[in-house]
């Protein structure tokens, strides 16, 4: 039986691209218009810091490729990173 997916894909962003998102987030939870929505602002700052780490994380990731001299082990952290590109 076949399933139907109504999500999107998620787009492949590059770290420079995920970073900025990670500001405007920050930025919106920041902003005059969640001072009565603490929750919301928290979840937002929340989110925004964990793409921040993500971006830390791939970049170590992409040192790890690049720092190695096993063909597996290259290969493998390079699929992990999927569809992120450099900056």
């Amino acid at each position: 039986m076949a399933t139907t997916d109504n999500t999107d894909p998620v787009p492949h962003l590059k770290p420079a691209e995920m970073s900025g998102l990670a500001k405007r987030l920050r930025a919106r939870a920041d902003s005059v218009m969640y001072r009565d929505q603490p929750h919301q602002a928290a979840d937002l700052r929340m989110a925004a810091g964990l793409i921040e780490r993500l971006v830390e994380v791939l970049a170590e990731i992409r040192r790890a490729a690049d720092g190695t001299e096993d063909e597996n082990t290259e290969r493998h952290l390079r699929e992990l990173l999927g569809g992120v590109h450099e900056q």
